[in-house]
């Protein structure tokens, strides 16, 4: 964070400072909620969750360092006294956003936001100091704590949002407003507590509609809800896409053998090849997006394609492909799931199989279940499994209780029988049946919602085999 005094502080988020000797000590260090992140010059911010109240550890916090700590009681050592943390975080990280005078750029979407963040900040990085999303941290705590780790050199300031319910995102752009603003797509993710597709988008297009009149919307040209979005912004309207009249857009797009995207990036500034890192088509999309944000400040259309060619994942559990010693390839995408990104990840494993197979090597998806999705719950799922056949996926494994259940019939339905397709009741399940009978060449993605804990699987195909744990090895 940019230095500021405790007395600074507490006027800026209307506290009132307790047990401090001297209001002119300063922060130097990150703002933090957890007391075991603490460094010298820290402010740590006490929440009080379900299960655990931060008002506890401010002790602890004050003896590893922190200048002072943000609560809403007297806590024993120095404190600014707040009535609502949340609400002062937001303050803080308002007034530093604003002094520093950086770029903030702000996304959200259905399906695609921690990667397309990943890809921005990437492309960012190499024209300025850059300050972005870590993970998932896209709520009312996780925004104002990645605004408050910006520094006084930081130009860029890169933020995911997510929604929960019509009005969230018009307060996540209120808490720290950007200038430019992405949506990426409307999906299926969530329907269950929207009520529908109209609803998200109606959620989701709260970001533009924030959006000052010298900025700028930055629109998915391919998605018919986030093309329509443009009537709710006063900014100027800068699309990306597929579509022959996109701003930024991409040509000849191809897979090579291992799945790895390529294409011809497109930018009003003129056109550039783009070979990916990262696995599966879908991120062309994220490219593009990314892309259209990059140009939008500043970057050449060679920067813009060689910074993609060269970007990689910087959150973890997303397409995280690691091939093992005896030649079999774990694709770690547990981190969570929806329809569109379930669909996206078979096709990449169809394409990432392709080479294997013609080698005697298969494809494996061990999928839990889709979370949130309310009355598409069985159809979503069903649908799924289905993919799985239709895409000659090897062998499918449906982890978990009813909607794991749903996928494998899906599957069985669309013609997979005998040993293709499986259900099993837990991921200790999934772990046996896998070391059983992976082979060299193999291909296995792993991939559910965050609330499965599928990355176990993943982890635990990743550690050291024992001997016969690997058939054939």
């Amino acid at each position: 964070m940019i230095p500021l005094t405790l007395a600074e502080i507490a006027a800026l988020v209307g506290g009132q400072t307790h047990d401090i000797p001297d209001t002119g000590v300063t922060v130097t260090g990150p703002v933090v909620i957890d007391s075991r992140k603490v460094g010298p010059g820290s402010l740590f911010a006490a929440y009080a969750g379900a299960r655990v109240d931060g008002h506890d550890f401010a002790a602890r916090a004050h003896e590893a360092g922190a200048a002072a700590v943000l609560a809403t009681r007297p806590v024993g050592v120095p404190a600014i006294v707040v009535p609502d943390v949340t609400e002062a975080l937001s303050a803080l990280a308002r007034s530093v956003v604003s002094r520093l005078g950086a770029d903030v750029v702000a996304l959200t979407g259905s399906a695609g936001k921690t990667s397309t963040k990943d890809l921005i900040a990437q492309l960012l990085e190499r024209k300025a100091p850059t300050v972005y999303t870590e993970g998932s941290l896209n709520n009312e705590i996780g925004l104002p704590l990645t605004a408050l780790r910006t520094v006084e050199d930081t130009r860029h300031l890169v933020l995911e949002m997510g929604a929960r319910g019509i009005g969230h995102i018009r307060h996540l752009t209120e808490l720290v407003p950007p200038r430019i603003g992405l949506v990426l797509n409307v999906g299926s993710a969530h329907v269950g507590e929207f009520g529908s597709r109209e609803n998200i988008a109606l959620a989701k297009g709260e970001m533009v509609e924030s959006l000052p009149a010298d900025g700028v919307a930055v629109l998915n040209a391919d998605d018919q809800f986030v093309r329509e979005m443009a009537s709710r912004t006063r900014a100027r309207v800068l699309y990306f896409g597929e579509a022959e009249n996109a701003d930024v857009r991409a040509t000849d797009v191809h897979l090579t053998e291992d799945g790895r995207p390529v294409f011809t990036l497109h930018t009003p500034s003129g056109c550039s090849d783009v070979t990916m890192r990262l696995y599966g088509e879908h991120h062309v999309s994220n490219a593009l997006a990314a892309a259209a944000v990059a140009h939008e400040l500043g970057l050449s259309v060679d920067e813009i394609a060689v910074a993609l060619s060269e970007a990689g994942t910087l959150s973890r559990w997303r397409m995280e492909v690691t091939e093992r010693p005896d030649g079999v390839t774990v694709v770690n995408d547990a981190y969570n799931a929806n329809p569109e990104s379930m669909r996206a990840a078979l096709r990449a494993l169809a394409s990432m199989g392709k080479a294997s197979q013609a080698r005697g090597g298969r494809t494996w998806a061990v999928l839990g279940h889709m979370a949130e999705l309310g009355d598409t719950s069985l159809v979503e799922h069903d649908a799924v499994g289905r993919l799985a056949v239709r895409l000659n996926v090897s062998r499918l494994v449906a982890v978990g209780g009813r909607e794991a259940s749903w996928l494998q019939l899906g599957a069985y339905n669309e013609g997979s029988w005998g040993e293709e397709s499986v259900h099993v009741s837990d991921t200790q399940a999934a772990i046996d049946l896998l070391r059983k009978e992976l082979r060299p060449g193999d291909v296995v993605l792993v991939k559910a919602s965050r609330s499965v804990g599928l990355e176990a699987v993943a982890q635990a195909l990743l550690t050291p085999a024992t001997e016969g744990e690997v058939a054939g090895a």
